[in-house]
Formats: C-alpha cells, sequence, structure tokens
C-alpha cells in the first residue's frame, strides 16, 4: 500500500512505492549511498530528464562531501536498503540540477565533467553555464520548476567498509593512506606490474600534493610532506622507464629536479630517459652530474655511459648506411 507523508522539509514530499528492510540506516561522514533514481518534470505527461538505469551505472554519493544537489542527501537519508520512493521536490531545492545533471550525463559519455571549466574564473565559468549543451537542460536553467526523483536505495557503507576514492577523504586519511599506497606500489614492482604500480605511486603523490595545497611551501610542514613526495616520484619514474615512457619521466624528474637539484637519483633516471631518446649530450650531462653528487653510483654511471657509446656508436652506422641508400643511383640508369 502507498503511503504519503511530508518529510520535515520545506518543499518535500515523499510517498513510498516499495518498502524497505530493517532500519533506517546510521550514518556518518563518508558513509555511501549507492542508488538508482529518475528524474521528472512535475507535468502532466511526467516527463523523464535522467534514468540512471538507461546510463547503465548506478549513482553514489557520499554523506558530507558538499554534493552539488544537497537534497539528495536528505531523501536517501529517508530511505530503508532496498526502498523505492518518490520525492517531489519544490524549486528551492532542484536549482542546481540541470548543472549536475550535465557532469552525470558528460561521466555517462565518458568525457570530462568539468570540461570547460578548468582555469577559468568565476565569470568565465558563469558565460560556461549559459548553455549546458543538453536542449533540455538549458531549458530547466531557464525556467527554474518543481522535479520529481523516484529512487531505488541498492546499500549504505561505512566509510571504512569501501575503498574510499582520493578527493573522499579527508586530511588525516590520505597521509594514512600514502604508506599502504608506497607498499603496494613496491610489491607490484616485485612482481614486475609497473603499470599498477605507477598507479598506486601517482595515488599517493596526489594525496601528499593535495595536502602539501595547505601549508605555506618551504616550512617545515611542506617540507616534510615534501621528502614524502620525492621517492614516490621517483619510483613512479623507474616505473615508466620500465613502461617506455621516457617523455613522462623527462617531465617529471625535470620538475622534480627544480625543487631538489641535489637528487642523484633523478638526474640518473633522467639520463636514462635522455639515452632512450637519443638525447645524447644531455644523457652524458645528466650522467657526469651523478658521479659528482654521488661517487658511489661511479660505477652504475661507467656501465650506462660505455652503453651509450655503443649505441650511439651503432646507430650512427646504422644512419649512414641509410642516408647513402637514399643518395645512390639504381643500377641501370
Amino acid at each position: 500500500m502507498e503511503e504519503t507523508y511530508l518529510l520535515n522539509v520545506e518543499g518535500v514530499k515523499k510517498k513510498i512505492l516499495h518498502g524497505g528492510q530493517g532500519e533506517l540506516p546510521k550514518l556518518q561522514d563518508g558513509s555511501k549511498f549507492t542508488f538508482h533514481f529518475q528524474t521528472l518534470k512535475d507535468n502532466f505527461e511526467r516527463t523523464v530528464i535522467d534514468d540512471s538505469r538507461e546510463a547503465g551505472m548506478p549513482m553514489e554519493i557520499i554523506v558530507g562531501k558538499m554534493f552539488k544537489l544537497e537534497i539528495w542527501e536528505t531523501l536517501l537519508s529517508s530511505m530503508r536498503i532496498g526502498e523505492v520512493a518518490e520525492f517531489w521536490c519544490d524549486i528551492i531545492h532542484t536549482g542546481m540540477y540541470a548543472l549536475v545533471s550535465r557532469g552525470m550525463r558528460r561521466i555517462a559519455e565518458g568525457r570530462d565533467p568539468l570540461e570547460g571549466q578548468k582555469h577559468r574564473c568565476g565569470m568565465g565559468n558563469m558565460f560556461d553555464y549559459h548553455s549546458t549543451g543538453y536542449a533540455d537542460l538549458d531549458e530547466l536553467q531557464r525556467t527554474p520548476q518543481p522535479l520529481i526523483f523516484i529512487m531505488e536505495l541498492f546499500r549504505v557503507e561505512e566509510p571504512s567498509a569501501y575503498k574510499r576514492d582520493t578527493w573522499a577523504m579527508n586530511n588525516e586519511e590520505k597521509l594514512a593512506a600514502v604508506p599502504l599506497l608506497h607498499s603496494e606500489g613496491n610489491r607490484l614492482v616485485l612482481r614486475r606490474e609497473f603499470a599498477q604500480a605507477a598507479a598506486k605511486y601517482q595515488e599517493a603523490v596526489i594525496c601528499l600534493r593535495n595536502l602539501q595545497a595547505k601549508e605555506k611551501p618551504w616550512e617545515d610542514d611542506w617540507l616534510k610532506l615534501e621528502s614524502l613526495v620525492t621517492p614516490l616520484v621517483l619510483n613512479y619514474c623507474q616505473c615508466q622507464l620500465e613502461l617506455g615512457e621516457y617523455y613522462e619521466v623527462l617531465e617529471h624528474t625535470t620538475e622534480l629536479l627544480q625543487k631538489h637539484n641535489d637528487n642523484a637519483k633523478a638526474y640518473f633516471k633522467r639520463a636514462k630517459a635522455h639515452a632512450a631518446v637519443w638525447n645524447e649530450r644531455e644523457a652524458r650531462e645528466d650522467f657526469m652530474r651523478v658521479a659528482h653528487l654521488d661517487p658511489s653510483m661511479a660505477a652504475a654511471v661507467k656501465k650506462e655511459l660505455k652503453q651509450l657509446g655503443e649505441r650511439m656508436r651503432k646507430k650512427h652506422v646504422e644512419d649512414r648506411k641509410r642516408y647513402q641508400g637514399l643518395f645512390q643511383s639504381p643500377q641501370g640508369q
């Protein structure tokens, strides 16, 4: 039997279409809702605007993480697991829906949800939002209106019950995740799964960079975080060397050396990348810098320089033969 009632929230009505199980979930910051939803216009036809089932993926939002359509957290908090409910929401709650829908549609299409917003000031973004790129959403922006949300709640997970994306972690969680990611990356390297290992190192660096952004550069707390970043970047670069992504290595080692110009390991990895892409002069300069900064690496440098010389001589011979072939006249002409 359908039950209709008002939530204790202005401008919201709820109708239970299918009862759920158990008690209302106990929520805390970081709890994750997983659900399907339909969004409809409040007109005679009940025009469907969005349907997550058609998009092929359920929706997930995390409690306390400033989801743009805040009313959804309130609606889901009133539901039991397995419940299907219909919510009528007045325009005081639906003004941001066009922008939220735009982002969800872009994700479903495999596109960047922030496309057109990056590196723009607030005023510039307002102009980007003038058209969402979808005619029906543009109409919603021009004429705000009440909307109907039909939601089916599948599960609610506590913060410790699922792997949280970096963006969803607080500062303490990001810092705690770094050694775990570092260790996992090392384990993957031993199994020669370099792409997966690089992803772990990169995720750890992102955690630390997010924390660094809140500190004043070159002061104690910033430097402590930087000391954790450096070995992760070097490990990431080693993986990229193994994967043949030499220009990626050149980019990251050069960036690191701009801050730490006495890091012999960074010079060594950059030298190997230069050598791989035939930058002989740059490779030799970096290898010599390594030997100067860290005499214990002199033997490794000597070996690399010998290999570089042999590769360059072989390349010169091959190039000479190739050029001779280009300028030789075919026989009989």
